[in-house]
C-alpha cells in the first residue's frame, strides 16, 4: 500500500513540475514579444505631409483646391519637387491657379513637373527648362517613326545631304525631349499620329545647328527606348560606306619646270619631263 502511495506521490510532482515548465516557457515567449514589441514601437517611420491628388487630374485643367489634400508620407520617400503644404501648392486665396500638365490618378503626389507657375498656360512654354528654346522640325511618316512619336519621348536626330560631294548620313544629336507633336502637349494622348512636326526642346546653340541642318539637307528622328540613356560617339556613314566602295586616291601628275633666261629676267617655264 505504501508503495502505491508514493508511486501516485511521485506522479503527481512530475506532472506539477511539467505544468511548471510549460507555464515558465510561455511566460518566456510573452516577455520576448513585448520586447520586440517595444523595439518596434521605438523605430516609429518619421513623417511629413504632402499634397495628394483627390482626384483624376487630367492634361490642361484648372488646379482647384479640392483637388488635392494634405496626407502623412514616410519623409525619407517624398521626392524632391513635392508639395508639402496647400499653401504652397495654391497660393493665397486671391492667387491665380495652377494648370495641370501631367495627368495625376487619385492618391497621386502632387509635384511641381506635373503643374505649372501660378497664373501660368499649359502650353509649350511652360514646359521648357531654364535655358532651353524650343525648335520645330518638319518630318513625314518615314523621318518621324510611322507615327509613333508621343510629347515626351526622347530621339536621336540624323542628318542626310552632301559632304565633299558625297551623298553622307551623320548622327547630329542625341537624347532630344519632343515637348509637341504637331499642335499637341499632352504626353497622355495615346493614339498613333502621323506628324508633320515635331517640337524640340533644346539650347540656343543646338537650335542654330538644327536651323543650318535643316536648310542644308534632311533630317530624320530616331526613337530611343524609355530607358536608353546611352550617348554614342560621333557616327557618319558615306554612299561608298554603304556600297563598300574604296576611295581611289589618284596619283598627283609629275610635273618638271626650267628656268629660262631672257634678258636680265629669269623665267621658270614648265617643260616635258625627261622619261625614265
Amino acid at each position: 500500500m505504501r508503495i502505491i502511495f508514493a508511486f501516485v506521490f511521485l506522479i503527481g510532482i512530475g506532472i506539477a513540475g511539467f505544468a511548471a515548465y510549460m507555464a515558465m516557457q510561455q511566460f518566456e515567449a510573452l516577455q520576448a514579444e513585448n520586447r520586440v514589441l517595444r523595439e518596434r514601437a521605438s523605430q516609429v517611420v518619421e513623417t511629413v505631409p504632402v499634397m495628394m491628388a483627390t482626384r483624376e487630374l487630367r492634361y490642361g485643367q484648372r488646379l482647384e483646391r479640392g483637388d488635392a489634400q494634405p496626407a502623412l508620407f514616410p519623409k525619407e520617400l517624398v521626392p524632391e519637387n513635392a508639395f508639402t503644404s496647400a499653401e504652397a501648392l495654391f497660393g493665397e486665396a486671391d492667387t491665380p491657379q495652377r494648370r495641370i500638365i501631367r495627368t495625376m490618378e487619385p492618391g497621386e503626389i502632387v509635384m511641381a513637373s506635373k503643374v505649372t507657375d501660378f497664373g501660368q498656360d499649359a502650353g509649350v512654354a511652360s514646359r521648357l527648362a531654364p535655358g532651353t528654346r524650343a525648335f520645330t522640325i518638319n518630318v513625314d511618316v518615314t523621318t518621324g517613326v510611322a507615327g509613333f512619336l508621343q510629347p515626351g519621348d526622347r530621339v536621336d536626330v540624323y542628318w542626310s545631304g552632301q559632304v565633299n560631294g558625297q551623298p553622307t548620313t551623320r548622327l547630329l544629336l542625341q537624347d532630344i525631349e519632343l515637348i509637341a507633336i504637331d499642335q499637341v502637349t499632352d504626353a497622355d494622348v495615346n493614339r498613333p499620329v502621323v506628324a508633320r512636326t515635331v517640337t524640340v526642346q533644346v539650347s540656343p546653340v543646338v537650335v542654330a545647328t538644327l536651323t543650318q541642318a535643316q536648310a542644308s539637307g534632311r533630317l530624320a528622328l530616331s526613337l530611343r527606348g524609355a530607358e536608353e540613356s546611352e550617348i554614342l560617339g560621333p557616327l557618319e556613314v558615306s554612299q561608298r560606306d554603304l556600297l563598300g566602295i574604296e576611295e581611289v586616291v589618284e596619283e598627283e601628275q609629275k610635273r618638271c619646270f626650267s628656268r629660262v633666261r631672257r634678258g636680265l629676267e629669269v623665267q621658270v617655264i614648265e617643260v616635258d619631263c625627261p622619261t625614265q
